[in-house]
């Protein structure tokens, strides 16, 4: 039986805002649309449409992948199930490139995933220079487009952390910076909500939650100027472990930052110079 688009939406089970992101979206309706032409009847296209989107979620799909789209720092960036749902609390990560980056710097983002780290330090920073890598070519993709998108000028590579490197760049980054797998192998919550549809190894290093922290923190220094700034997102229980890395691999001014919940989010360190490395 036909619908108007108001009868649809007081009928999806859904939370209502998200019941009206799924008509838009199946429908190409604005906000304001569904409140001026609510008694409207829904085309029958529309409503399979929009059922099926309403499927997916009752299923657990973030709406993130559902949409295809989620806002990073006042932008939006394409997301699918290849590359993780942008999360607010790396912004303060992105904040604290930005703090650092001297001008006309040079920044390489490693594990990129969608691409929010690095299209947004070259957005925010045309000067900059800006490099991104991730093992996963459908991530690069997807960053790509995102910097196409965004207008943002990035080189790409692909290759697992530095592998993706080049000889001829050793000791030429003012900034290294990653928002790596960091949750422990069997931790609980990655059979909780979105993180069930995350890519796992964007998720996780099947390890102890600090393997790829320890190979960032162990070969940064090849690349990283003296001087040069390393910095990694981590968990929140992770601060102490992931400081003693730094200090125990040649970075001084090393300090966590907490996000604002106040939980440890972000450590970050300056290289020493060699001949001063503990």
């Amino acid at each position: 039986m036909p619908q108007t688009l108001n009868q649809w939406l007081q009928a999806c089970p859904l939370p209502k805002n998200e019941a009206r992101m799924l008509l838009q979206h199946a429908g190409g309706y604005t906000r304001a649309q569904l409140v001026t032409r609510g008694q409207e009847t829904l085309p029958d296209a529309v409503a399979a449409a929009a059922a099926a989107l309403a499927d997916r979620r009752i299923g657990g799909e973030p709406m993130a992948y559902i949409l295809g789209t989620r806002e990073f720092y006042g932008r939006i960036f394409q997301v699918n199930g290849s590359v993780l749902i942008p999360r607010p609390e790396t912004e303060h990560l992105v904040e604290a490139v930005l703090e650092h980056l001297p001008q006309g710097g040079k920044v390489w983002d490693l594990g990129t995933g969608s691409g929010i780290i690095a299209v947004t330090v070259a957005l925010e920073r045309p000067d900059a220079v800006v490099r991104a890598s991730d093992i996963s070519a459908q991530a690069l993709q997807t960053a790509a487009a995102n910097a196409h998108t965004l207008g943002a000028d990035i080189e790409f590579a692909c290759g697992s952390w530095f592998d993706a490197g080049r000889p001829s760049e050793n000791r030429t980054y003012d900034i290294i910076v990653s928002n790596p797998p960091y949750i422990e192998a069997g931790d609980s919550h990655l059979q909780q909500g979105d993180l069930r549809f995350e890519p796992q190894n964007a998720l996780t290093d099947f390890s102890d939650g600090l393997s790829c922290i320890r190979t960032l923190v162990q070969e940064a220094g090849r690349w990283l100027k003296t001087g040069g700034v390393l910095l990694v997102e981590h968990g929140y229980n992770q601060g102490a472990a992931v400081r003693a890395l730094f200090e125990q691999n040649g970075f001084a001014q090393v300090a966590t930052r907490q996000d604002l919940a106040g939980l440890d989010r972000l450590t970050l360190g300056r290289l020493k110079a060699a001949d001063t490395a503990d």
